[in-house]
């Protein structure tokens, strides 16, 4: 089994709630305990700021969400999970506690990961009956959006675990990376606490305000980490002779005295007021909650770009974003397979996120096109034409939409759009799709389109292959039964 059937998460604060976000997102039931009184509302809000991140960022189609259910129990939430991720506090006696509470009541084969910073899996697992299948699942925050997690086992940690780990993560849109060596820290934090060392000595000195500093990195080596990471990034400041005259060159300066790396900043009172009342500043009374969207959005941004380099193909995790799109995509077909072809085929299942709409809290123009775009996507994919078949060399072009504008779709409405097979040729298909308020049924809107069968090499349309003029004929055949649809062959400004 190289997926994670149903999750259990032990602690909903802002690692725990992100990785609940990533399960249920990824269509995976998730059981959660956390006694804190307000874990409910805290969960509910990251799980919200991950929905409307994932609108943003991604065209493909999600999976159904997954179930959530609060416990009572510890022992109650991880009893039929087979994946189980303790988020608790970041202390040896509480960790090690829950862990070995999780361990006693979960399935033989269920795998348990820690979201632990720093703390050694072979500390952790000290207690446990079955510490084979303890292992450190470090990921960064936004859990939901931000891909890596640092797996780490510990000394009692079985190689069948670590690869189970890894294959496991991702069909959840995440990138497992196994750190060979157990290390306090890991790799990340530790990378992180350097720089943060150093952060704390230059604003104790008054170099630099804490703005000043963010705005360095943001502008300047933040932007090239962000898609080649460090090694590489300095590889190509070697020039031509690459890192070998990197290191030539620049490898005598780390015998100057630049840094304070070795010496600990005294966060005494006067240091910590500094640095809060100038985050504070640089806040500009954003709340928390407001800085995390900024910040969602910008991560969407960065991924999106990412995802387009390398002539396409990706790059870093961008790469990984679009191989996620991909096997989602590839799992897109189901709910079309199951459409009653009887009937206008309802392909797209979806809600108006907060990501879809404008000023006036309506879905903007766009989001109707991307839309009616998935819905001629699952159909596509119904007839045969998926991911397999458009990387062959062929598929069909919209080459005309007409849509109209009938309602209003508001945010939180659930809709859903269907798709009748108007007439269809050798090279045409000329579809007629209508969104309707799932709740009521009433039209919101229509859109319809002439799509053509293209080589896509040569750039020019051909005729289809029979495997799927069959299958268009079918449809098109049982579609012909139906009334065409109110406003079908209607020009822009016709009345009725």
């Amino acid at each position: 089994m190289t997926k994670i059937s149903k999750a259990a998460c032990i602690g909903g604060g802002v690692i725990g709630g992100g990785w609940i976000a990533r399960f249920l997102l990824a269509g995976i039931d998730v059981d959660v305990f956390d006694p804190h009184p307000e874990a409910g509302r805290i969960v509910g809000e990251v799980i919200a700021n991950a929905e409307t991140a994932y609108a943003m960022l991604t065209g493909a189609p999600l999976p159904p969400r997954g179930r959530l259910r609060f416990c009572t129990t510890l022992q109650e939430a991880v009893t039929d999970a087979d994946w189980i991720q303790e988020s608790v506090p970041e202390r040896l006696d509480l960790k090690r506690g829950v862990l070995t509470e999780i361990d006693a009541a979960a399935r033989p084969d269920a795998l348990i990961g820690s979201s632990t910073s720093g703390l050694l899996p072979t500390d952790l697992q000290c207690d446990m009956k079955h510490p084979e299948r303890l292992f450190v699942a470090h990921p960064y925050n936004p859990v939901y959006l931000l891909p890596l997690v640092e797996i780490v086992g510990g000394a009692k940690t079985s190689a069948a675990t670590i690869r189970a780990a890894m294959e496991r993560l991702p069909p959840i849109g995440m990138k497992g990376v196994h750190i060979a060596k157990e290390i306090e820290a890991f790799v990340g934090d530790r990378l992180l606490e350097a720089l943060w060392r150093e952060a704390l000595w230059l604003i104790h000195d008054d170099i630099c305000t804490v703005e000043t500093l963010d705005d360095v990195i943001r502008y300047s080596f933040g932007l090239r980490w962000a898609q080649m990471g460090l090694f590489q990034t300095y590889r190509i400041a070697g020039g031509e002779a690459g890192m070998r005259h990197f290191l030539a060159q620049f490898g005598p300066c780390l015998a100057w005295p630049w840094t304070k790396l070795t010496d600990v900043v005294d966060l005494d009172d006067a240091l910590i007021e500094k640095i809060g009342r100038q985050s504070d500043e640089q806040a500009a009374g954003l709340s928390i909650r407001a800085l995390e969207r900024i910040r969602d959005e910008n991560l969407v941004g960065i991924l999106q770009a990412l995802k387009g380099g390398d002539s396409g193909k990706g790059w870093g995790a961008g790469k990984l974003l679009k191989d996620f799109e991909q096997t989602l995509w590839a799992r897109g077909g189901d709910a079309a397979a199951s459409a009653d072809p009887s009937k206008p085929l309802r392909l797209v299942e979806t809600k108006v996120s907060p990501a879809w709409v404008d000023y006036n809290g309506h879905m903007t123009e766009h989001r109707y096109l991307q839309v009616f775009g998935d819905t001629s996507d699952a159909l596509l994919r119904l007839v045969g034409v998926d991911l397999a078949y458009v990387e062959a060399g062929h598929s069909y072009y919209t080459v005309e939409s007409h849509i109209r504008h009938l309602g209003e779709a508001k945010l939180g409405q659930a809709i859903h759009s269907a798709c009748q097979i108007l007439s269809a040729d050798e090279k045409r298909l000329h579809v007629f799709h209508t969104l309707r308020d799932t709740a009521t049924g009433a039209v919101i809107a229509t859109a319809e389109q002439m799509l053509l069968h293209v080589d896509s090499k040569a750039g020019k349309a051909v005729a289809a292959p029979a495997a799927v003029l069959d299958r268009v004929k079918a449809i098109a055949a049982s579609h012909a039964e139906l009334a065409l649809p109110e406003g079908t062959g209607r020009h822009v400004g016709q009345r009725r």
